[in-house]
Order: structure tokens, then sequence, then C-alpha cells
């Protein structure tokens, strides 16, 4: 143990009250030489906020000290939420007038003072800054005589940042920009900056998409010396690199992707044996022989963390010469794999398995298309095209039914949200929106990289050597209590547990397929769980019902699936590792796992905000319009609804000019005053399109004219007032123009994934 977790353990003790720094070298018994080293450590700690030190200069651990560590989360309506790193504390609200100068994506401490009004939060008061999230903001510069100001393009970042006269860089007003915060806000005072780069005006072609790509610190363009490493790649696989791998090249193996998809990770076979279970063999890039660690292409793999797929463009996370070339299973050419051979019985258990080096030449490139029609429609002519691979397809079929099931024996929760796709013409304007369903061809490899990602993450346990895996924490309690409230109203409950289980989540969204209620049901449950990240602790994962699983099947696009094929590599002579890489793993990997999780999740809100601004653009031709829709979303200030294209669009309560509504929380509901008109997730509506919002993203709606009065979805038709859990009359919000505030959370869907299947 070293001295930093020496300290941290002794203050955790129960016992433990603040010491001065004295005191507590003295109670560790810390003397001589050690002293230099104590007196660093300490002061790591206390910049780092893992210890904290008292106006007395005595040191105790925040969550000793009614503190808490964690990222500061801000809104659009002035307030915010920390969400503490320590997984016990509760998310802690934050008033506009309580934000010490943060901005959002901050790390902070604050002081928790009182339960929020709602009596569902701890309020609290931010006390200090730990590190700022970012000093470059993006956003819309104008000019006045003497100065000038930039505001965000986030809106979480709330207010403006003034700008010198002598900075403005050139900018003029209306154009986009990058500026750099040079002074911090303070209380009332808001943060300055300088501007380092314009990025052209508003409404120029492209501008926007641009403002999203700075906005998140994505990289368009790889470093000289990072390109200048990829040139010196081979583009063959040579007799050299053969050396040591087992040889495939005369299997039939294939693979399934997108037509669109040029990073091509993953190739598979199945092949029936002869005791009647399936070898399954995955097949995954071998790019960590191509990436090796700490050279100028594995620092950027690493910064960047994340391909990211925008709407109109990809960002690669390796340089095209890897990712679209040597290190892709393009058919037809020699490739460097790292193969997982599983034989699985009947129900669908990993009899047997082996992980080894390979070399492999894809036989044939499909498509999910392809493969669609082939098995689920029986499309005669491409079955005789590619009659050699209909008996490997249909086998393909059956093992990845049978592995279904058993996740789905477990517990595992499935969700089947259709993804959204918008087509755009050469100039990138939108031209049309289609919704991906997931087919028996997406399901395949779903199942199939699954599976390997579990036996991999399984292996790695039992070797007992660090590695990193994908994880997904149970759910808080009081999510789970809020769901049990939605899900009486349908006649569903949880069991009363202090633990949820899996299985329980996923009997209620058996019970409910197919009924009005499911999307309802399905939406708060999905928003209802946890974010899956990544760790280097196997803490297992709650939606797959896993006990093990990790990120093995996409090292071209994701920076953990790299490291997790270095490590197999390492293990591959003697199964074990030295002591001294041990300790190195031990320090970089949690630090790896921490920033490939935050850059997954910018790559997943850029791309959010990619299609997000494609459709606001392609609706704009249809303001005034009208479209049939369902409630997606219900807020204090008005409800989302989805129309039939998969867009979603706000009807602000200031457009119900028929009453004063009521928002009821636990009913995900507004609700009239005199007409006792409901409008509750799930619904379905007629709604016009009123208005649209590029540079926002957003698009409003009114309701048609010929909405019918509504009534709460599994409703047998009788108007019925909710009550809330005290037996009280609901009153939570009273919205309507100018009146009312906004609770402090919003309930919506989760927007959709990229459109890769999830593996």
């Amino acid at each position: 143990m070293n001295l930093a977790d020496k300290i941290l353990e002794f203050m955790r003790e129960e016992a433990y009250k603040p010491l001065t720094a004295e005191d507590l070298a003295a109670e560790l018994n810390i003397r001589g030489k050690e002293l230099a080293e104590f007196w660093q450590v300490l002061d790591k700690l206390e910049e780092n906020a893992d210890i904290i030190k008292t106006r007395f200069g005595k040191y105790g651990v925040p969550d000793r000290m009614n503190l808490v560590v964690g990222k500061f989360s801000a809104t659009t309506k002035g307030f915010g939420f920390i969400l503490p790193e320590n997984p016990e504390v509760d998310d802690v609200f934050i008033p506009p007038d309580a934000m010490g100068g943060a901005m959002h994506g901050d790390r902070v401490v604050a002081r928790m003072h009182r339960r929020h009004v709602s009596g569902k939060a701890v309020e609290g008061e931010i006390i200090r800054v730990v590190a700022r999230a970012n000093n470059k903001v993006v956003g819309t510069f104008e000019a006045s005589r003497n100065f000038g100001f930039v505001l965000p393009d986030d809106r979480r970042i709330g207010r403006d940042i003034f700008i010198p006269k002598d900075e403005f860089n050139g900018a003029k007003t209306g154009a986009k920009v990058v500026v750099e915060i040079v002074e911090w806000p303070q209380k009332q005072k808001s943060a300055a900056g300088r501007i380092i780069e314009v990025l052209g005006q508003q409404g120029d072609p492209g501008i926007e998409i641009l403002s999203i790509i700075k906005n998140y610190n994505l990289s368009t363009e790889f470093p000289p010396e990072v390109e200048r490493a990829a040139g010196r790649v081979s583009t063959v696989v040579s007799e050299e690199d053969l050396l040591g791998r087992r040889d495939l090249r005369e299997l039939n193996i294939v693979t399934i992707d997108s037509e669109d998809a040029k990073d091509l990770d993953d190739a598979v076979y199945v092949e029936r044996l002869k005791n009647g279970r399936y070898l399954l063999g995955v097949h995954i890039a071998d790019v960590g022989h191509y990436v090796r660690e700490n050279t100028p292409l594995d620092n950027e793999a690493r910064a960047r963390g994340t391909s990211v797929y925008l709407v109109d463009r990809v960002l690669p996370m390796l340089p095209p010469r890897l990712s679209n070339g040597i290190c892709s299973l393009n058919a037809g050419e020699d490739r460097l794999t790292l193969s997982v051979h599983m034989e699985i019985d009947g129900r669908g258990q990993v009899i047997n398995y082996e992980i080894f080096p390979s070399v492999i030449r894809v036989k044939t490139r499909l498509s999910y298309n392809i493969v669609r029609h082939i098995l689920a429609e029986h499309d005669e002519l491409l079955r005789h095209k590619y009659a050699d691979l209909v008996g490997p397809l249909e086998d393909m079929e059956r093992l990845c039914r049978i592995l279904r099931e058993r996740r789905l024996r477990r517990g595992a929760i499935d969700f089947d949200f259709p993804e959204l796709k918008v087509k755009l013409d050469e100039e990138g304007r939108p031209i049309a929106i289609e919704k991906r369903v997931r087919s028996i061809a997406e399901s395949i490899i779903e199942e199939f990289m699954l599976v390997a990602n579990e036996t991999v993450a399984e292996h790695m346990h039992w070797l007992g050597v660090p590695s990193m895996f994908r994880v997904h924490e149970e759910p808080d309690e009081e999510k789970m209590a809020r769901l049990n409230v939605l899900l009486n109203n349908f006649g569903q409950r949880l069991p009363k547990t202090e633990e949820i289980q899996p299985m329980a989540l996923q009997k209620v969204l058996s019970r409910i397929a197919g009924r009005p209620e499911e999307r309802i049901i399905s939406t708060v449950m999905l928003r209802s769980l946890k974010q899956a990240r990544y760790d280097a602790e196997n803490l297992g994962h709650f939606g797959l019902a896993a006990t093990y699983y990790t990120h093995f099947t996409s090292p071209i696009r994701r920076y953990p699936d790299l490291i997790v094929h270095r490590l197999i590599r390492e293990t591959f002579s003697t199964g074990d590792i030295s002591a001294k890489r041990r300790q190195k793993l031990s320090v970089m990997l949690p630090e790896i796992a921490l920033h490939s999780s935050e850059r997954e999740r910018a790559a997943a809100e850029a791309e959010r905000a990619t299609v997000d601004l494609k459709k606001v653009e392609y609706m704009a031709q249809f303001v005034g319009q009208e479209f049939d829709g369902i409630i997606s979303g219900v807020t204090a200030f008005g409800f989302f609804v989805e129309i039939t294209n998969g867009v979603e669009g706000l009807v602000h309560v200031s457009s119900l000019d028929d009453d004063y509504y009521q928002y009821v929380e636990e009913q995900y509901a507004l609700i009239g005053e005199r007409t006792s008109t409901i409008y509750q997730l799930g619904n379905s509506v007629k709604v016009i399109v009123a208005k649209t919002n590029p540079a926002e993203r957003t698009i409003d709606f009114v309701l048609s004219k010929s909405a019918k009065t509504l009534t709460p979805v599994g409703d047998s038709g009788e108007k019925k007032r909710f009550k809330n859990s005290e037996g009280r009359s609901a009153a939570a919000t009273k919205s309507q123009t100018g009146r009312g505030k906004a609770k402090k959370k919003s309930v919506g869907p989760e927007k959709p994934k990229k459109s890769k299947p999830k593996k």
C-alpha cells in the first residue's frame, strides 16, 4: 500500500476525527526521511480534494465532513446538480445563487445543507472548484463600441463571456468563435476571455457542425507526427507478422456490417460440431500489433478515446491508413487478428474456449440488409447468389437465438428503441429521416460480440491480471422507487427488496410488451438506470445481468478495447505479468478508464447534437403542417412529442391556453386544474410544427385544434385526479405563461445511440 492510500484508509476509519498534519504524521508513525514524502503526498491529496483542509488547519476526508466531491452538471434553467464521485452519495441540487463561480462540467467540492423543497434531493453550495472542465468555449460573438461578449452554444454554461475590445481578434457581430477563458466567473461577475479562433459567420454552410466539433473538443485532423507514424505502417501482412499465429485463412469467415462501414473490427465463423454443439469463432482486428504502447499513434488514440460518428462524417480514433486499411478486416485480404473460439451448447453455455493470435482472410463481406433479406425475408435471388453461405447463416441465426434466450433467462434487460438515421445530399442538406429497426442480422452480431466480451472478461478475471472492464452498476433506490410509483398505475410493481435484480425489470418489460403503456414504462425504466462506464475493477454489468463484462471487439474505434488486447497479448507466454508491470497498470488503468468514459460521453453527445441539428433543418420545410405523435417526455414547462418519423419537439405550456396546468412529477403528467385534461407520457396527440431553430437545435410544436381530450395511458376512460404519495391533491408546479417554476428534473427519453450495433 502506498503512502497516499495509507493516509486515506486511516482517515476513513470510523473513529477518525480531523487532525493537523503533525498529529496525522504522529498517528501514522511517520518519521525522518519519510516526512518529506508525507508533506508532498498530503499536499497532492488536498489539491485533488481527496482530503480537505479546514480553516483550522486540520485534515479530513470529504465524506466525513458533510462535503461532496463531484462533477457539476448545470442546466439551462440556471440551477444544477453535483454528480458525486462517491457512488453511495445521491446527486446534490445546487440553486442558482450557490454555484460559487463553477461552470458546467467542472470538478467541485460542495457543502451539503438541507433537503431540497421537493424533499427528494439534498441541497448544497459549491465552495471550491477543483478542476475546470474546459478553458475554451464555442459561441456567437456580439460586439459593441468598447467591448463584446460571446453567447455560448452550450446553454448550460449560462452567462455570457465578456471580451475586451483588444481581444476581438477580427471577429464581427454574428461570428461563430472559440473563446479562451482568462478570468473565471465570480458570484455576479461573468467570465472574461479572448477570441482565439473565428470559425465563420452564423448561417455559413457547415458552420453549426463545425461549432459542435469544437464545442466537444473533437479532433478533425491528426498531428503531423501521428500521420508520419501511420505512414510507416506496412499496408500488407508480411511473413514475419505470421510468426506464432494460427492460420485460419481457409475458413469461411465473413463480416456483417452496415453498407457504409469502412472500419471493420470483427469477423465471425460458425460451425455445427458432431456433438451437436456450436463452434463460434469471433475474430477481432489485432490493432495492438500496429499500435504499440506510448508511441505517437497510441498517445493520440488514448487522447481521442473513441471514433466519433457524426451525421455527416467520421472522426476516427486511428488514422484512415490503419482504421480503414491494414487493421480493417477487408474481404479477400490477409489480416492479423486476435481470435476467440467458443464451444457453445444448446442452452448457450460456453463449454470450452480458446483465445489466440491468428491470421484470417475474410471470404465475403455481408451487409445487415443482405443477411436480413436472406434469413428473414427468404429472398430467393440472394439465397441463390450466396448459396454457400445460407447454411452457415442459418446456423448463426439458431445460435443467436440460443444466446439471446440464455441472456434473458438470467435476467438481461433488452430495450428495443428504434434508431434514427438522417440521410444527407452531397451538400450536407437533410433529405430524409429513416428509422433503423433491429433485425436478425444486427442481433447475430450483437449476441456474438456480447458472448465474446463476456468470455474475455471472465478469462482475464480468473487469470488475476489487471484489466479493463465495462461496468454497469445497480440503479439508485430512489429512482427505482419513483419507477415503482409509475408501474403501480398500470398494475405492475417491482418486488420490495433493497437490491433490485435485472430479472425483475426484464419481467416487467415482458408483461407490458405490445401494450399501450409499453413506451412509457420502457422510457422511464431506461432513464432510471445508471450509465455504463469503464473501470479497472470488475463490478459486473447490471443491464446485461453479467458477472464479467469488458469491451474487446472494437479496438479500431474504442481505446479500452485496445488496452484489453494488449493485456491479453502480455499473458500469452506465461499467463501472468511482472510485479513492476502490475504496479504501473494499477496507476494507469483507472486513469484510462475515467478518460475513456468521459470521451465516450462527449462523443455520444456530439453525435446526438449533429443528428438533432439535421432533424431541425429537415423539419423546417414542414412548418404549419400537422403530424401524429406520442408524448415522449413531460416537464413543468411543457411536454415533448415524438412524431411518426422519430423527430421530437416541445409543446410549451404557454401554448396550452385553455387551462392552468399542474406538473405531477410522480405521474409524468400535466393536469388541467379546471378541465382535468391530462397530458401524460405515452399519450397519442396531434401536433402542428410551429417553429424550428437550428442554432438551438429545437423544434416547437403546438397542439392541433383537432386534438381530443386525453386520459392517462391504460386508464379505463374514467377521469381521475392523481394523488401524490401522501394522499394530497397533486400541486407540484403551476405552469402557464409566466407562472410557476420548473422542477429540478425533467423527464424524457434517451436520445438514439449511434448507428453501429451495441457490442
